[in-house]
């Protein structure tokens, strides 16, 4: 990886991970979640439940003490079966000086756009882990006190499907324009690669054409990387 920063991971991560979202809703719609941290096991309750092949505890986040606590730190103690992940997205923080990844306790106020409500910080570090780690898929749940607990998840079931002309420009058009990216033309070349989507840029990068299965797209930048316009077109072809 290079430039490797807090801020350059989320944005490598923001919209694919949000593609990812969008289809865990899709296969699990509104099932409840239990979990076994002993054992390492995640099921998605319901009539016909999903049970996660793996699983991957992150951390949790607790409005009390405004502040994310990484599973490797807790001090209830779980076993390496559920941490190793969140204990290699610590070496990552180490080795490139990021401090909100590799410090056990983590206050809201030092992250991005300093989220105020757990739901918010969860998903920071969601997202950073799954541009570490390639586990895209995530979920968090309450545990209780308002505290969230973030897990990554992986079953054949969340593996995307092949790249579908109407979700590909709800991904791209909601991500550019609501997420808070640092970098709108970084996030959306990172999002392009993911998805083995065209894009070429203008000599100035101000503008970036993307082609993908029956679309075409025109998204024009100023030169602090804000997004000006978006032109997308769907086709049959």
């Amino acid at each position: 990886m290079s430039d490797v920063t807090l801020a350059n991971l989320l944005d490598d991560a923001a919209l694919y991970s949000f593609e990812h979202q969008l289809h865990l809703a899709d296969v699990a719609g509104d099932r409840g979640w239990s979990v076994d941290l002993a054992v390492g096991r995640f099921t998605l309750t319901g009539d016909q439940p999903i049970e996660c092949e793996r699983m991957h505890l992150l951390g949790s986040a607790a409005p009390g003490p405004q502040s994310w606590l990484w599973a490797w730190a807790n001090p209830t103690g779980y076993p390496d079966l559920v941490t190793g992940l969140a204990r290699s997205v610590r070496d990552v923080g180490i080795r490139y000086g990021i401090s909100e990844l590799a410090d056990a306790e983590v206050p809201f106020a030092v992250l991005p756009g300093s989220p105020d409500r757990a739901e918010g910080v969860v998903n920071v570090f969601m997202d950073a882990a799954k541009a570490i780690s390639g586990v895209w898929t995530a979920y968090s749940g309450p545990v209780g006190g308002g505290t969230r607990a973030a897990f990554l998840i992986e079953h054949p079931s969340f593996v995307l499907p092949a790249p579908f002309a109407p979700r590909i420009a709800r991904v791209i058009q909601e991500g550019l324009t609501e997420f808070p990216l640092t970098d709108r033309r970084r996030a959306l070349h990172a999002y392009a690669n993911h998805r083995g989507l065209g894009i070429q840029w203008s000599g100035d990068h101000s503008l970036a054409t993307v082609t993908g299965p029956g679309l075409t797209g025109e998204i024009a930048f100023d030169e602090l990387a804000r997004m000006k316009s978006m032109d997308l077109r769907m086709s049959n072809g």
